[in-house]
């Protein structure tokens, strides 16, 4: 695998750009730019100025800001987030994650998965606030089928941009020790490697996609068990791009894996409460494989582009 990056500063950030098979030097004809979030966990809000650790940093207002001006400069573009966009301010206790939704529809987002904390008003809750959201929420490894949210959410979807197709499906990790049962009630958690390989066939067999990305709510790391992104990476195939959260996790650029058949594997993650945008650039050769990436993990409160 070529694994030559070239660094272009700009301003205070660097767009890192890979090369993702040995066919490097073939002619990118289209781009797809892929924005995401994580565990933004109701902060509306950026942090105060006094903060010790994250002093004005965040914002819902400045994210929207930067993803409007990159939308105005890029054709085909779509924002992601990997759940737990609940809890953590008084924003939730107040509006029950009504506020979160609202502010997504209003920000634009394509897509969403389902982290852990989106079940802390309890299933009920999360179904009370989901009309609000004009975006669908993807998990392939819950089975609602005996709760409130049957037919509520999707396995996977497919974005079509310009001559792209983009599959996104999404996991989430197990509830069982995280979360209390009352809340989740009769959800059953399914293996989240199966369900990915059979949703990442799906998407390339049956649709031909010619980007698959997952949406993993299973942390950068293991925390609870050995389900981890680096693991979901390395056990399947067909996955192009596996955007992650719940471990909270800064990483400047993406990294790049080996799948199970030694394909190139995308994992990026933004750490947490909005305070990072993750931005990365798919370019596509004539065939329409992903041939080249560019990345730039950008700060919300930061005017790079």
């Amino acid at each position: 695998m070529d694994r030559r990056k070239f660094l272009y500063n700009i301003g205070t950030g660097a767009f890192v750009v890979s090369s993702l098979s040995s066919f490097g030097q073939s002619r990118a004809l289209d781009k797809i730019t892929i924005l995401h979030t994580n565990d933004t966990h109701s902060h509306i809000d950026s942090f105060p100025l006094n903060h010790s650790k994250y002093p004005n940093k965040g914002g819902v207002n400045r994210r929207k800001a930067l993803v409007d001006k990159i939308r105005e400069k890029e054709k085909n573009v779509l924002l992601l987030d990997a759940g737990d966009i609940f809890q953590g301010t008084p924003y939730f206790n107040l509006y029950g994650g009504e506020l979160e939704l609202k502010v997504m529809s209003a920000i634009g987002y394509d897509a969403a998965t389902i982290g852990n904390h989106d079940f802390d008003g309890g299933i009920d809750g999360f179904n009370k606030a989901l009309p609000l959201a004009n975006f669908p929420f993807l998990c392939s490894n819950y089975d609602f089928s005996n709760t409130i949210l049957q037919h509520k959410t999707s396995p996977f979807r497919i974005f079509r941009k310009g001559h792209l197709k983009i599959g996104v499906f999404g996991v989430g990790v197990e509830l069982d020790g995280l979360v209390s049962k009352d809340l989740y009630k009769e959800t059953q958690y399914l293996d989240p490697i199966k369900q990915a390989q059979k949703y990442a066939d799906i998407l390339k067999n049956d649709h031909d996609c010619n980007l698959i990305i997952c949406l993993s709510h299973l942390g950068y790391y293991a925390k609870q068990n050995d389900m981890c992104d680096t693991v979901l990476a390395k056990e399947t195939t067909n996955i192009d791009l596996i955007i992650g959260g719940h471990t909270h996790t800064f990483l400047d650029k993406p990294e790049m894996h080996k799948n199970k058949n030694g394909h190139a594997v995308l994992i990026n993650q933004v750490g947490w409460a909005g305070i990072m945008l993750g931005r990365i650039d798919f370019y596509f050769d004539k065939k329409g494989n992903p041939d080249l990436w560019a990345s730039l993990n950008m700060q919300t409160n930061i005017d790079v582009i």
